[in-house]
């Protein structure tokens, strides 16, 4: 049985404390969230594979309102979300779907914008990098189609959305 009370709240926790604030929390019984992704990072002399946040400096906290307090006090807790002047929550149906999102193998790539088609945009990075064209539509994470200003055609081209940011 679900307690009514209990809700799942965004967090937002300092620049690179979410491991620290998550295992704070879980050291005081507070159920948290802490999405990880795979991640290879290459150094000069090596390689690794290591675990880092999905989404940068954001952690989940399944709580009830007697606890906001307790979550605040924890060392690497910025403070909580809030949305039309309320701490924002979030279904437990989101959790479990970002859950079986990290379970697959799948490359997930997480940018804090919206492009709808229709809207212009400039490409950051790769070989379209300066880019500036209309977002029609996207087939997935790596094929994205743009209609150019100055020449009225649309291509579709390879590149991340991540290298794709709203103008």
């Amino acid at each position: 049985m679900i307690d009514q009370n209990y809700r799942w709240y965004p967090v937002y926790t300092r620049s690179r404390a979410e491991k620290k604030a998550h295992d704070e929390l879980v050291r005081k019984r507070i159920v948290s969230y802490l999405p990880l992704r795979k991640t290879l990072k290459q150094w000069s002399d090596r390689k690794k594979i290591v675990e880092e946040p999905l989404i940068k400096s954001y952690l989940f906290v399944y709580i009830s309102s007697k606890e906001y307090a307790e979550v605040l006090m924890t060392n690497g807790v910025a403070r909580f979300l809030y949305f039309s002047g309320k701490i924002a929550s979030m279904p437990e149906q989101q959790i479990e779907h970002l859950k079986l999102l990290l379970a697959t193998d799948e490359d997930l790539i997480v940018f804090d914008h919206e492009i709808k088609p229709g809207h212009k945009v400039i490409v950051k990075a790769g070989p379209f990098k300066d880019m500036i064209a209309e977002m029609v539509s996207f087939h997935n994470k790596q094929r994205i189609i743009l209609r150019l200003d100055n020449i009225g055609y649309s291509i579709e081209i390879n590149t991340s959305m991540a290298f794709v940011e709203p103008l």
